[in-house]
């Protein structure tokens, strides 16, 4: 009989090597490496594959003579849910689902599941009990008739259910609890993780079942498990939001069959998840008064224009380093703009404290929002407030100029749909602009320098 081959890999990174370490060269973190076995004689996904028809072994094709039969996406009635996956659940996909504790991961699953009539659904917890699983069900709404509850952690007997069962679907909450006998380390390891991964991604391309994995993440954020697990799936959606308020955005960062840009948003009810169909209603606060500060950008999330409120307070520091605090916007472009506002337009904020958020807990990126985040800035720094009927869409050069931005005809139709009156853009987007049956008023301007005393000149 040959000797099984074993490798000792990092419990935290999943780094391999032949013998065992003290220290991990790759991580650097101590007394992390376990000896784990390779090899393994049966694997639990052939208990699947023994009982299906006899398959021939691949051989090379031709690119011309291969075929391609396109299969309908699974639709559910979340038009949020839809548009994140790329327009529906895809046959055979594997998709990962990643976000902190208590955010809602087993709700949104679970909703999806009940949402679906028709299709068999399994959905397999290793977390939870069939009892708190029902009581959840009973709150989300109407008991499906095709959803199956499995509590097992143990692949080898999920892949026999799945064989008894032939779901159309399958939820598996989370991929950390499943272990597999083929390695000898514990639930929840690297090892068991990457093993289990592949088992499913295995069964899933060679049945067409699409599987839904929940991931927990680790204290800094990322996924727990190795880096492995994101790229054996097809689409990682990321699950974000506070507990301490009610939206939630689920935020797509790969995807096989769509766009990486997409977003959805919901609203936390004490009946589940509502999907947000209109985000920019709740990402502008209603004031009663005006206040300095304020200012209304528009981004781009996917194929979706949003506009967005930006609050900035800029005050006399107490300290002999000025504090700069940005939440849900980039730290370093802050600090980038503040420098441009600086030595550009001779503004002192190196003795002030700069706070900048971003309203509605959403996280951007987008650079067209330079222009309102500069406005905000000064607003705060002047006193003076800015009309809540205008907005601003424009990238902000080192140099101080407007840079032009992508799909402005989309941001300024947005805007228009929202009832501002007036927005302000970079003169090089003169050309994208289709001026046909506008009633929103476009302004052009070269530099963030015209936009503020522009503004300025009517107060």
């Amino acid at each position: 009989m040959a000797k099984a081959k074993t490798s000792f890999i990092c419990q935290s990174c999943g780094q391999s090597s032949p013998k065992w370490l003290g220290k991990c060269p790759a991580c650097g973190e101590w007394n992390t490496f376990v000896e784990e076995l390779l090899e393994t004689t049966i694997h639990p996904a052939e208990v699947w594959k023994n009982k299906s028809t006899h398959r021939t072994a691949p051989v090379p094709k031709l690119l011309q003579e291969i075929t391609f039969e396109s299969s309908p996406k699974l639709q559910c009635s979340d038009e949020e849910f839809n548009r994140v996956l790329g327009g529906g659940i895809v046959p055979g996909s594997l998709v990962l689902i990643g976000g902190e504790p208590g955010i809602g991961k087993s709700t949104l699953l679970l909703q999806v599941a009940l949402s679906l009539q028709g299709p068999k659904i399994l959905y397999v917890t290793g977390e939870e009990s069939e009892q708190q699983i029902k009581l959840r069900a009973d709150r989300l709404g109407p008991i499906s008739q095709d959803l199956y509850i499995l509590t097992e952690t143990n692949t080898q007997q999920i892949f026999k259910h799945l064989v008894d069962l032939e779901p159309d679907l399958i939820i598996i909450d989370s991929i950390q609890t499943l272990y597999s006998d083929q390695i000898e380390s514990g639930p929840g390891s690297v090892s068991q993780i990457r093993e289990c991964a592949l088992e499913l991604m295995r069964f899933a391309k060679e049945s067409g079942t699409p599987i839904f994995l929940v991931g927990h993440i680790t204290k800094e954020g990322s996924i727990a498990g190795p880096k492995v697990l994101e790229h054996l799936v097809d689409t990682v959606l990321q699950f974000e939001g506070d507990r301490n308020m009610i939206y939630r955005i689920l935020r797509t960062t790969k995807n096989r069959f769509g766009s990486t840009s997409e977003l959805g948003i919901y609203e936390m009810l004490g009946n589940g998840l509502r999907p947000v169909s209109n985000p920019s209603e709740i990402l502008l606060s209603s004031r009663d008064e005006p206040a300095s500060g304020i200012a209304i950008g528009t981004i781009l999330e996917g194929n979706r224009p949003l506009l967005i409120e930006i609050q900035s307070l800029v005050t006399q520091t107490s300290y002999a380093t000025a504090q700069r605090t940005a939440t849900g916007y980039d730290a370093k472009r802050l600090n980038m703009l503040l420098a441009v506002l600086e030595k550009r337009g001779g503004f002192r904020l190196g003795t002030q404290d700069v706070f900048l958020n971003i309203t509605g807990g959403i996280r951007v990126d987008d650079p067209a929002l330079d222009l309102a985040a500069c406005m905000s800035l000064l607003s705060s720094h002047e006193d003076k407030v800015i009309d809540s009927s205008i907005c601003f869409a424009s990238e902000v050069g080192l140099g101080g100029e407007l840079r032009a931005v992508t799909r402005i005809d989309q941001r300024i139709a947005e805007a228009e749909k929202l009832g501002f009156k007036e927005i302000w853009i970079s003169k090089y987007n003169q050309k994208s602009i289709n001026y046909k049956a506008k009633t929103i008023k476009v302004q052009l301007a070269s530099t963030w320098m015209e936009v503020m005393m522009n503004i300025w000149k009517r107060k």
